[in-house]
């Protein structure tokens, strides 16, 4: 039997996606999120995106903030850290979600992606947000707002003891 290559071995492991996304306060508060003109039936979301080849989670999400909102971003903390299950024809994915300041509120929006942006009180995003990126959001409001201490979940859902 022929032993296969390490980069057969890599080859045939499977794929995960990654995105990273950025919880962005205001001095009130309130949770910054964005209208998308690409996704009409599930418009508000987070700013964030997936994470491009080569590319560190941290690395994914101060992109996506400057190309999202024309602005310079800062990491503050990580926050939470999510895997999603595959749901064909998606593979399964990590989610990042970073603490971030900006440099301005003076937001610059790409017109073919995004059309507002919206200040939201924490206990409204589950109005505005859907599946796991509300229960994302929410658990990272928690975790900014009462423990400072990233948490891991799966599809949304806190799994470890202890945890949120």
């Amino acid at each position: 039997m022929r032993e296969r290559s390490e980069e057969d071995f890599f080859a045939s492991l499977p794929a995960t996606r990654g995105s990273a996304g950025a919880l962005i306060r205001s001095v009130e508060g309130d949770v910054l999120l964005v209208r998308r003109v690409y996704m009409p039936d599930r418009p508000w979301g987070i700013p964030g995106g997936i994470m491009e080849a080569e590319e560190s989670p941290l690395t994914a999400c101060l992109r996506e903030v400057t190309e999202e909102l024309g602005v310079s971003a800062s990491p503050r903390a990580l926050l939470v850290m999510d895997w999603a299950a595959p749901a064909p024809p998606r593979t399964a994915a990590l989610h990042w979600l970073f603490r971030v300041e900006v440099s301005s509120e003076e937001f610059v929006l790409p017109e073919d992606e995004l059309s507002g942006w919206a200040w939201v009180p924490p206990r409204e995003l589950d109005e505005y947000l859907v599946g796991g990126t509300a229960l994302r959001m929410i658990a990272g409001v928690h975790v900014d707002d009462h423990t400072g201490v990233p948490v891991y979940l799966e599809n949304g859902h806190s799994v470890l003891p202890g945890s949120i």
